[in-house]
């Protein structure tokens, strides 16, 4: 497979963009997150150590570690052969672990690999654990490049006056810095709220009671045993009780904390849009590029549409994760299964989107005259100082007497201010006050 005949453009157009996501995420990736568990519960046992294990040679583990650590595509190969005569995924990885004990003359320690498991012990704790290392090392890291992006250009447009628009229609005016401050405060928000979702693993037996290893060994605490595997050596949050498999009411929350965070990207995407199409910010020209197959002069904000194309696609898909995965008949269905191996599609797209929003932000050029056109040509908007002011001064009834002067379609200028401020009931002192106040300078704290 190449980028040109790949059928999801996540790994085809868009590859060099998602590489990085394909040790989560790959099929490669979950087979060795899978054998890193069975590795690490079977050094966990002879911890313990049972019976069966307590002469097992400690020196050893870091060879057995090695399975996992020194994992290849080869490797994985090797054990998707297996799986061809199984027909079970996860079985396929106990029985290549299997083999690789045998050939380091560890046959008579083996039956403990998996022992007293299920499949989803294995899953469930595999997949947090990929989405763990994914979101730690890739999605927060990209997600935070562009929030530091937000953050310098608000900081380098502070002081830039600017029209607001309320109802797409002139409005009291901001500033340029502050608009796109909100978005970082936003960003900050939600990100913060991410990271306190723990990543939640089932890790119990066949149907979460843990009744294969009380039966084999009664005296010893397995539930105690299972919440310091999953939490000490895995590092994952202990979901206890459980059916056969996770709730995946914290993956869900996850879920829907990226939608979120997408949704603030989208909104962002389309505000620098329509500043765009306002002529507010001009395109850096790359010599070569084409903005349009007709017309010659286009430059498009195509960053910003790509970024909301793949976010709005990335939400689809994590809007029916968080709402499909709590879901499962009983103890367990297994529709849980291949959702869950599409985890990695949305992430794909949301890191697409991101890149696109950091590259198009790079390509802006501010229109500093446009803006100060606009300001200029939209004196009306000080009405609203104006008759603030009054109300201090206890002038009769001023927000009508702005109303009588603003709301109509003639054209308000600095002039037609003015000439209104001479006609109040004021003291000269007020007057100037009044007279002082711009749409350039009439921008709050």
């Amino acid at each position: 497979m190449n980028s040109l005949n790949a059928i999801s453009p996540i790994d085809g157009r868009y590859a060099g963009k998602t590489e990085a996501l394909s040790q989560y995420f790959s099929e490669q990736a979950l087979i060795n997150y899978r054998v890193k568990v069975e590795i690490e519960y079977f050094i966990a046992l002879c911890q313990i150590p049972l019976p069966q294990l307590k002469d097992f040679d400690a020196s050893l583990f870091p060879k057995l570690r090695s399975i996992y650590k020194d994992f290849t595509f080869e490797d994985a190969t090797k054990i998707k052969s297996i799986e061809k005569i199984t027909n079970h995924d996860v079985k396929a990885v106990e029985y290549y672990i299997k083999e690789r004990m045998d050939d380091m003359g560890l046959t008579d320690s083996k039956e403990f690999i998996h022992f007293g498991l299920t499949s989803q012990d294995i899953n469930n704790t595999a997949v947090p654990l990929s989405l763990k290392d994914a979101i730690e090392n890739t999605y927060l890291p990209n997600l935070q490049d562009l929030v530091v992006k937000l953050s310098a250009k608000s900081a380098e447009w502070e002081q830039i006056p600017m029209l607001a628009r309320t109802h797409g229609q002139p409005a009291s005016p901001t500033r340029l810095g502050k608009e796109i401050q909100v978005f970082v405060t936003r960003l900050e928000t939600q990100i913060n709220q991410l990271k306190t979702i723990p990543f939640s693993a089932k890790f119990g037996g066949a149907t979460g009671n843990f009744n294969a290893h009380k039966v084999a060994y009664p005296s010893i605490d397995w539930r105690k045993f299972g919440e310091n595997f999953v939490e000490n050596t895995l590092n994952l949050h202990h979901s206890f009780p459980t059916t056969q498999i996770e709730h995946y009411d914290n993956m869900a929350s996850l879920f829907d904390a990226m939608k979120r965070i997408n949704n603030i990207i989208i909104d962002f995407n389309r505000d620098i849009w329509s500043y765009v199409s306002m002529d507010y910010f001009k395109q850096k020209i790359k010599t070569g590029e084409v903005g349009s197959s007709a017309m010659p002069h286009k430059v498009n904000p195509i960053d910003f549409e790509n970024s909301e194309g793949n976010l709005g696609i990335a939400n689809a898909l994590f809007e029916h994760l968080s709402a499909k995965l709590p879901i499962s008949r009983l103890q367990r269905d297994l529709t849980d299964s291949t959702v869950l191996r599409n985890i990695g599609v949305p992430f794909g797209h949301t890191l697409i989107a991101l890149q696109s929003s950091i590259k198009g932000l790079d390509k802006l050029l501010l229109n500093s005259s446009k803006i100060e056109s606009d300001l200029e040509q939209n004196w009306a908007v000080v009405a609203e100082a104006i008759q603030t002011i009054l109300r201090r001064e206890g002038f009769d009834k001023p927000y009508e007497a702005l109303k009588g002067l603003t709301r109509t379609n003639t054209i308000i200028n600095k002039k037609s201010i003015a000439d209104f401020i001479d006609t109040l009931s004021v003291s000269e002192s007020v007057k100037n006050e009044l007279k002082a106040i711009t749409p350039q300078n009439y921008t709050g704290i």
